[in-house]
């Protein structure tokens, strides 16, 4: 995605290339609802449907903050240092039909980035699942992807940011604007929240392990989209990206079913839809960077590092809900750092290489560098967005609403009942009713 904005004079539309960015666009915007299956199947059943409806009002308020000024902002003409874009396109101003970003329209260009700052903001929600007020998570979305996720996507990719030009670290499709800053985040959420009742002697277990495979199944295929259509056109770039994606997902999966067997006794489903995810959050920056080989290894080392890192929570003391820290945090530092030593130039286009392809230390430090600022940013804004809105209306749930399940306190539902719980029930059909009811 780095090379979309280039120097040159603009060439005209390619329509090969916009009918792939079309269909990427709808793959990664269908990440969102498959991320809010896979999230709904891992908790408990009290709270399945706040889960989905975490993921799903995301993609309403994060259109919003975009549509106003957040495109602007990500991925206009740089305006102070490298840190962030100006307000020429507030309100998508000076954009039109005919208007174009390389070889596609930029309405086009501006959905893709859209649907990648909407899963952004969702995945947070995994970390603080089970005991987050959602009127405080509608107030939460806009003003993180407004101050954490508009100036990373500037840094990383937009015209002038410093990580792009200045540092010269490299991201293909989002190991640092995506997996680190969410990951970040959702450890910063968590220290807010503080644990889930019972963390530590509950069982909290999943309640729909179909539900969760039928959702990283959907993740995974949404991802061909995600770094296939991070190229920006329909090319050579695009099929490699396609490829490694797919590449590391299935070795992710297979290194962590490795540790679950030597360590547990028992590969288990569960773990197989963990290590698929792992792998292919590790090989999103790096897979327009790296050849198969290096693919194979970044998905692998994911795979096996990430499914010791879910277990870090209960030793630190943190309750990362749903393993956003220990799967997309631990991933993308796994994938981004591994671009320091697999970068290829046949792959780059450029000089940059990795320290295994001849390209020295630089290039590993440079994405140790990046790694190191992205986190403690999002970690600190988020930090304190997340302890203002809890001085200012509160943003962890009620023991009582936590205990009896956000479905029925918050959402008045139940997701395996017909109906609205608390509904008035008429006096014809009561004896029915109490017949199917749980």
């Amino acid at each position: 995605m780095t090379a979309t904005l280039a120097a040159g004079p603009a060439p005209a539309l390619d329509t090969g290339d916009t009918a792939w960015l079309l269909a990427a666009t709808a793959l990664v915007l269908l990440m969102t609802p498959g991320l809010a299956l896979f999230y709904g199947g891992m908790v408990r059943s009290k709270s399945v449907l706040n889960m989905l409806m975490m993921s799903f009002v995301s993609i309403a308020l994060v259109t919003v903050v975009w549509l106003v000024a957040g495109y602007s902002l990500a991925f206009g003409d740089d305006s102070f240092a490298g840190l962030v874009g100006g307000l020429g396109h507030a309100g998508m101003a000076g954009i039109g039909p005919a208007s174009l970003t390389g070889t596609v329209p930029t309405f086009l260009f501006t959905t893709f980035q859209l649907t990648f700052a909407i899963i952004t903001a969702a995945l947070i929600s995994g970390a603080v699942a089970d005991r987050t007020k959602f009127g405080a998570w509608l107030v939460f979305v806009p003003v993180w992807a407004l101050l954490v996720y508009v100036p990373v996507a500037h840094w990383v990719w937009g015209p002038g940011g410093w990580i792009r030009e200045r540092l010269g670290a490299l991201d293909f499709a989002g190991g640092l604007v995506v997996e680190i800053a969410s990951g970040a985040s959702g450890l910063a959420l968590c220290l807010v929240l503080g644990p889930r009742a019972g963390f530590k002697k509950d069982a909290m277990r999943p309640h729909n392990l179909p539900m969760v495979v039928m959702g990283a199944g959907l993740l995974w295929f949404g991802w061909l989209g995600f770094n296939g259509g991070s190229a920006l056109g329909a090319n050579g770039l695009a099929a490699a990206s396609l490829f490694n994606t797919l590449i590391a997902g299935c070795t992710g999966l297979l290194g962590w079913l490795f540790v679950e067997q030597r360590r547990d006794g028992h590969p288990t489903t569960f773990g197989a839809a963990s290590g698929a995810v792992a792998g292919l959050v590790a090989i999103t920056p790096a897979c327009g960077v790296v050849g198969v080989l290096g693919a194979a290894v970044v998905g692998l080392v994911a795979g096996v590092v990430c499914s010791y890192a879910v277990a870090w929570k209960f030793v630190l003391g943190y309750d990362d809900s749903l393993d956003v820290v220990g799967v997309h945090f631990v991933g993308g530092v796994v994938g981004t750092l591994l671009i320091g030593l697999f970068a290829t130039s046949t792959m780059t286009g450029s000089a940059k290489e990795g320290l295994f392809y001849g390209g020295g230390a630089g290039q590993l430090g440079r994405q140790l560098l990046a790694v190191l600022v992205v986190a403690a940013y999002t970690f600190l804004v988020t930090y304190g967005i997340g302890k203002a809105l809890a001085k200012l209306m509160g943003f962890r749930a009620s023991a009582e609403e936590e205990l009896t399940g956000l479905d029925q306190t918050v959402h008045a539902e139940s997701a395996y009942d017909h109906g609205v719980l608390g509904a008035t029930v008429h006096p014809a059909s009561a004896p029915a009713a109490r017949k199917v009811a749980p």
